[in-house]
């Protein structure tokens, strides 16, 4: 990644009287755009958007959601839910002192902060793009969802996880069986290397948020600003028809696209297809 005109920050946020640390990164200047993460990832997930943006006139910010990355993780289990992490990037938002509506742009996780952000703060939004966004617990399988039902107290087991095994686990989830098409996997190796690192270095404590996860069906034709929603069509971990659906409910969609050959992380599995649909959807706002 280039990293002509980046400053890397590691802020803090105030809450409940006592500091949470936030990592995040901020590239170009211009118009704000916000960048985040889906769950169990980093800010470099926009490793590739990121120097774009900042070519084209935008001052792209990222971070690592609380939990993750090197941001604040607390110790007790108890505290992370989706209340606590949309808490922090809020006031995170809020320490950046912006004073034009800004730009969401959110994966997964991401995409159900951005569009809560968006109903709580719509005269601060000015545009959202939606990349698989997570906006109902219905969207993960059966057996996620049992999974996720009761809170996880005892993680040891996912806190001894080595990167070796989740290195596998994201080799083999990516791996393209799909006939007729050259790559050995849908993901690049340094992408593969980087979403394994992610999930060790991921408080095992963020496993907790999704059963947190308010449904916001009900409240999606209330987002009125202009949005570009962008899924993979092979995504194992969100139900892919979940995406058109929201597509329905949303009331400015401005434009869409279905990147076939990929699955949860469009954003990465091709971003050489997937970044100029984000940039033309900006220039035309």
């Amino acid at each position: 990644m280039s990293i002509m005109n980046q400053v890397i920050t590691k802020s803090g946020v105030l809450e409940n009287n006592h500091a949470q640390p936030v990592n995040s990164v901020q590239q170009g200047e211009g118009v704000p755009v916000i960048l985040t993460h889906g769950l169990a990832a980093s800010l470099h997930d926009w490793d590739d958007l990121l120097p774009e943006l900042s070519a084209s006139g935008y001052a792209g910010y990222a971070l690592d959601l609380f939990g993750h990355g090197e941001s604040y993780k607390p110790a007790d289990h108890h505290e992370y839910t989706f209340h606590a992490v949309f808490d922090h990037f809020s006031a995170w938002i809020d320490s950046l002192q912006q004073t034009e509506p800004m730009i969401l742009v959110g994966h997964s996780l991401g995409g159900g902060l951005s569009l809560q952000y968006a109903l709580r703060h719509p005269e601060r939004v000015r545009a959202l793009v939606l990349v698989n966004p997570f906006y109902d617990i219905h969207q993960l399988p059966p057996v996620l969802r049992l999974a996720f039902r009761r809170k996880l107290i005892n993680t040891t087991l996912i806190d001894r996880t080595p990167y070796r095994l989740f290195r596998l686990m994201v080799d083999v989830t990516s791996f393209n069986y799909y006939i007729g098409h050259r790559e050995t996997h849908v993901l690049p190796e340094h992408i593969r290397y980087q979403t394994a690192l992610d999930y060790t270095r991921a408080s095992s404590g963020i496993y907790n948020i999704p059963r947190t996860l308010p449904n916001l069906t009900s409240d999606l034709p209330r987002i009125q600003q202009p949005t570009l929603l962008i899924w993979g069509k092979r995504d194992q971990t969100l139900a892919s028809e979940s995406f058109p659906r929201i597509g329905k409910l949303l009331p400015n969609i401005v434009a869409s696209h279905t990147m076939p050959i990929c699955g949860h992380v469009p954003h990465q599995c091709h971003p050489e297809k997937f970044n100029p649909h984000v940039m033309k959807f900006l220039k035309n706002l």
